[in-house]
Order: structure tokens, then C-alpha cells, then sequence
């Protein structure tokens, strides 16, 4: 089978489970065809990101005229089609997120996709994302590309659906993905109940570089460690806020954030506030072995987020024998349960999440041990990244792709 992907941005540190997934399904004899937007300057930490990015057409990289060039080239070949496609631009732009202006820009780069499709013999294009990445994949298709089918991860899509025009992208779609239960319940709210069955959970997955680590004891030192971008949706601001309650209540700990984002200056700046900096340790952006190394180094991983999908750090730790703390939010408790293989608390609440934390430093190092034990276990059997992958293949195959219009 020939299959083509398609992602804003590609590798890009917060993508890996994309590579996963592609590499997996390359185990398993599938042509994948990497097609992204952007991404080809950027700077990457992992050996891995960088050995895809000569293995990805980028649609930006030959600028404004290039998406011209490809837009007069739709034109000539397809008129009709291009005129149907058009249309279906001005509807995705009407009370959408984003100005009428960028999807028309969508349509250009759709149509950029859709020659490099005819190109790569594509059967099927997946995207990952219910943003701008299924619209031009879904304007590509009217353009008489291959069908198309997309995952989405949230929270972005449940924030603003409507916004989105989420509903038209799955209609069109062969099929969705989602990554939780919980996802699939949200995707059904905007879908009639006679297609319903068209969105099947597919979760992240592991590869055998979590699968083989050996085992390693809980540190003695009261470390935890956050893993992601520094954002109001991971919650390291109210980290911070437990942090200091649990400095005035006389309990040790250091705390390591693993990542960087443009909310660091103000996570700096509480830190100061509450006279943290000798407590915390910021490390930017870090390779994935460097974030297995932090995540080994502490006693647990703790993740206060507001708003997620189903975070991969999260399977990560498990998959170390890292027992999670975390929030009752979106997928997460369909993976972390309390007192078997971490801690939830109701996310917003820093009582809450300063008592978990407590909890965790407080308890011995053969709990902590038989927690990630339990961990490992239950993540090993929910994400393995090629069963994943043959979930999705056989996805792809009952879906019968055929050759472009």
C-alpha cells in the first residue's frame, strides 16, 4: 500500500509519536509518503527527527509562488474540480476560527498536495490533527485526490468544533481516528448516529525504546519531573504554586521541567516570587533519550494540565515504571488509576495537587516500585506502537483506497 501523511509541522519534538506511528507502519510493509508544511529549518534534538526530515516534502518551501505555480497547474488540469474545491473553501471559512484569506491560502497548498499525490501513486492520505491539516487534505480530495481520514487529539478540536467545521471534515473523511475513548465520545457529539461508526480509537504507541529499558530503582531523592511545553494548558504555573505550599509546609523537593514554551518567563517569574530557583530546574527542549533520562531520574512524573488529549509523556513514564500524577481530564484517567499506578487530582485545585505530591514523596520507595510496575504493565498492553499500527492499517485497508480521479 501506498500511503501519504500529512502534518503542519514535521518532526518537530512534540510530534514524535507521528514518527512512531509512520516507522511502524513502514514495519509493516506500508509505502508511507511523509508531506508536511512546514518544518525543514528548524532545529531538532533527536538523531530520529532528523533522519525524517530528508524524507518529507515540505508545500512551503517553495513559497508564495510555488502554491501559485501549483494553483494555475490545478487549474488547467482539473477546472471543474478546482471550482468545487474553491466553493468548499468559502464554506470552511465562514464563522471559522481563522479569516477567510488563510483558506483560501489552504486551498493553494491543497492543491500543491494534491499534484505531489498524483506524483507518490498515493492511495490514501491520513493527517493527524482536526485543524488546518484535514481541511487542506479534505480540499485535496475534492480537488480529486485520494480519500483522506485524519486523528484527532484535542484539546483544540473540543474546544472550538464548530469553529473548525470538525463535522464537514469527518463526513467527508473515510474514516477518524481518536486516541481515547474519551475523544471518540466527543467526536460522536458532532457526528449523526448512523456514522458514528466511522470513528475507531487508535492510541499512541510506544516503541521498543520505552519496551526495552531495564528496570530501574526509585531514586532516593524527593525529585519529580513535568514534561512539556511551558503553557496554560499544562499547568506548570499552579506547579510552581504547590511547589512553595509545600516548601511552607516543611516537606523537601526538587522539581524538574522538562521543556520550554512561551510561558517561561512567567514561570520564572513565580518562581522568584516564591524564592524557587534553587527548587526548580529548567532544562528547554531535550532529545527523547534526555527525557528518558529525567524521567528515570525522578521519583514520578507530574502532569497538572487543564486541558489534553492523552498525554504520550504520560506513557513514557509508565512504560519506565514512573508512577503519574495527574488530572481527571479528557483520556488521562482511562490510563493513570489512583493508588494502582498514580495519583489524580481535580485539575485548577493546587491543594490538591500540592497533597498528591506530598503523597508521592512521602510514600516508600517498594510502593512507588510496585506502582510503576503496575504502570508498565498497563501501558504496555494499551500502547504498543505496532499494534497500534496494524489497528490503523487494517483501518486503511477496509476503507478500500484506490487510485486519484
Amino acid at each position: 500500500m501506498r500511503i501519504a501523511y500529512f502534518i503542519n509541522q514535521y518532526p518537530k519534538v512534540s510530534h514524535s509519536f507521528i514518527r512512531r506511528e509512520i516507522l511502524a507502519l513502514e514495519r509493516q510493509g506500508v509505502q508511507v509518503k511523509r508531506f508536511a508544511l512546514r518544518g525543514w529549518a528548524d532545529a531538532v534534538a533527536d538523531p530520529e527527527d532528523a533522519a525524517e526530515l530528508p524524507r518529507t516534502r515540505y508545500l512551503l518551501r517553495g513559497g508564495l509562488m510555488g502554491l501559485v505555480r501549483a494553483s494555475l497547474r490545478a487549474a488547467i488540469a482539473r477546472p471543474r474540480c478546482l471550482g468545487r474545491a474553491f466553493m468548499l473553501a468559502l464554506r470552511m471559512g465562514r464563522r471559522a476560527d481563522r479569516p477567510l484569506p488563510l483558506h483560501l491560502v489552504y486551498l493553494a497548498e491543497a492543491c500543491q498536495l494534491y499534484l505531489w499525490l498524483v506524483d507518490a501513486g498515493a492511495q490514501h492520505v491520513h493527517a493527524h490533527f482536526g485543524t488546518n491539516s484535514a481541511e487542506v487534505v479534505m480540499l485535496a480530495h475534492a480537488l480529486g485526490g485520494p480519500g483522506y481520514s485524519f486523528t484527532v487529539h484535542g484539546p483544540e478540536e473540543f474546544d472550538k468544533p464548530q469553529a473548525l467545521h470538525l463535522a464537514a471534515k469527518m463526513q467527508a473523511a473515510r474514516f477518524v481516528v481518536a486516541i481515547s475513548s474519551y475523544g471518540r465520545s466527543q467526536l460522536y457529539r458532532w457526528l449523526p448516529v448512523d456514522q458514528w461508526g466511522k470513528v475507531q480509537v487508535v492510541h499512541c504507541g510506544l516503541d521498543q525504546a520505552f519496551h526495552s529499558v531495564p528496570a530501574q530503582p526509585v531514586p532516593q531523592a524527593p525529585r519529580l519531573v513535568c514534561v512539556g511545553r511551558l503553557c496554560e494548558q499544562k499547568g506548570q504555573l499552579l506547579l510552581v504554586q504547590a511547589l512553595a505550599l509545600l516548601k511552607q509546609r516543611g516537606v523537601v523537593c526538587e522539581l524538574v521541567l522538562a521543556g520550554d514554551g512561551e510561558m517561561r518567563p512567567q514561570v520564572e517569574a513565580e518562581m522568584a516570587r516564591h524564592g524557587l530557583q534553587a527548587q526548580v530546574r529548567i532544562t528547554g527542549w531535550i532529545a527523547s533519550g534526555q527525557v528518558r533520562d529525567e524521567l528515570l531520574n525522578a521519583r514520578a512524573l507530574v502532569l497538572p494540565s487543564f486541558a489534553e488529549g492523552l498525554p504520550v509523556v504520560i506513557m513514557e513514564a509508565m512504560a519506565l515504571r514512573r508512577p503519574v500524577l495527574s488530572t481527571y481530564v479528557a483520556g488521562i484517567p482511562e490510563l493513570v488509576q489512583p493508588g494502582r499506578t498514580g495519583w489524580l487530582f481535580p485539575a485548577g485545585d493546587v491543594d490538591a495537587l500540592a497533597d498528591a505530591m506530598q503523597a508521592c514523596l512521602a510514600a516508600p520507595p517498594d510502593e512507588l516500585q510496585a506502582m510503576g510496575d503496575a504502570a508498565r504493565e498497563r501501558v504496555l498492553q494499551r500502547h504498543d506502537v505496532d499494534t497500534e499500527a496494524a489497528k490503523l492499517l487494517t483501518l486503511f485497508r477496509a476503507h478500500q483506497p484506490g487510485q486519484m480521479r
